[in-house]
């Protein structure tokens, strides 16, 4: 249930952030937007983004057709990462094997270009 609302919270400060923050809106502008999602590896919690400069759309699922997945190996372990997401615990997840990434890493770096403005 944290992870839950951890996700729905999370889509709240995004668009929070496109709407305050300039910076955060130059640079989803020059990426063009991004279509990223976050989910446990069984799918039992599963959310996506649909960042572009006029909006961001958030919903339940991980359609086929996104840049990017972050897929945690459970619930814990999502948490833990999403608390401190810093560039090293993605790493050291990836390493564990319990990150993966799926898609290209540099839409990853993107997104943590991004997310720093939040």
């Amino acid at each position: 249930m944290k992870l839950r609302l951890m996700l729905w919270l999370l889509a709240f400060l995004l668009k929070r952030a496109l709407r305050r923050k300039a910076r955060f809106r130059e640079l989803l502008t020059e990426m063009r937007g991004l279509d990223w999602g976050i989910a446990t590896e069984d799918l039992a919690i599963a959310r996506h983004y649909r960042m572009t400069p006029r909006g961001i759309q958030s919903g339940r699922g991980l359609p086929v057709d996104l840049d990017l997945e972050l897929r945690f190996e459970d619930e814990a372990t999502a948490l833990q990462v999403l608390r401190k997401p810093t560039q090293q615990a993605f790493l050291d997840g990836m390493m564990a094997g319990t990150v993966r990434l799926v898609g290209d890493s540099a839409d990853l770096q993107k997104l943590q270009k991004l997310l720093r403005h939040l």
